[in-house]
């Protein structure tokens, strides 16, 4: 019997949610990462694989930022970055997270900044 991790878990999750959402170049992917170190954030046009934004907690902006405000920062930042790349519109992909806490910070941080979805 295989074993189920929580990381196993996120897995199959952020498969199923994959299975349904892409990303085109009207309307890209908001891919989300969570560590427990930090959180990365990047707008894919999944047709041509190619990443057109990215921000993450490690960047020298954001340098000094503590865990529970670096979400709100990398979200504003990714929101900046994707507006400056001419997207308005994108398509958000939890990555197999729940929707809450720190992954919840940095949707509607860059909802606030400008992102529609």
């Amino acid at each position: 019997m295989s074993q189920k991790t929580t990381r196993t878990q996120r897995l199959r999750r952020h498969r199923r949610v994959r299975s349904k959402i892409t990303g085109s170049a009207d309307r890209p992917r908001l891919a989300v990462f969570r560590s427990n170190r930090g959180i990365v954030a990047q707008v894919i046009d999944d047709s041509a694989g190619r990443t057109l934004a990215y921000a993450s907690s490690r960047d020298k902006d954001l340098s000094g930022t503590n865990r529970a405000d670096a979400p709100s920062a990398v979200g504003k930042l990714v929101g900046e970055r994707a507006q400056a790349a001419g997207i308005k519109a994108v398509v958000f992909d939890r990555g197999g997270y729940l929707y809450h806490g720190r992954v919840k910070a940095l949707a509607e941080a860059a909802r606030e900044s400008g992102l529609e979805f």
